[in-house]
């Protein structure tokens, strides 16, 4: 039997009721979210679960959403089930006063640099990471430049050029 989203909606359903919520399903991709304190035993679950058996972490990044007040940074996982070529998104969120949430390092080493990147452009704390430092921007910075809290560029300024810009 395929494995489709429904399936595996269920799946989770039948495991962690109303704990995980906000199921979408942009461009066909099943979408969910639950408490960041969860987010090891949903992936262990995902991971370990034979009619699912989503092993390979695709990708794991950090989205910062700065008026959703209390729940400003999401961590996102994108996973994927080789065998049956279908990949999913799951997202937790975390207050920007206190980002901490636990590493899946222990269960996808490909979260070593993918965890690092994130700590190093947003902050995201990892609990229990073995190296969590900054891995592109230098130790001294005292900010995450990725996150939305500086001003766009004001348009009205005239000490530059815009023709150097490609701006006319």
């Amino acid at each position: 039997m395929a494995l489709t989203n429904e399936t595996i909606r269920q799946k989770l359903i039948e495991k962690f009721g109303e704990e995980v919520t906000g199921w979408e399903e942009p461009y066909g991709m099943l979408t969910f979210t639950s408490d960041k304190n969860l987010n090891l035993k949903v992936l262990q679950f995902l991971y370990d679960e034979p009619s699912l058996d989503f092993r390979f972490l695709t990708d794991l990044c950090a989205v910062h959403y700065p008026d959703n007040t209390g729940k400003e940074l999401a961590v996102v996982y994108h996973l994927h089930n080789l065998k049956e070529n279908i990949r999913i998104r799951y997202k937790v969120f975390a207050d920007i006063s206190n980002p901490d949430v636990f590493s899946a390092y222990a269960l996808f080493s490909a979260a070593n640099w993918m965890e690092r990147e994130t700590y190093d452009f947003y902050g995201v704390n990892f609990i229990g990471h073995p190296n969590l430092k900054r891995i592109l921007n230098v130790e001294e910075m005292e900010y995450f430049p990725l996150r939305k809290e500086y001003p766009l560029e004001d348009q009205k300024r005239i000490d530059k050029d815009d023709e150097m810009f490609g701006r006319e």
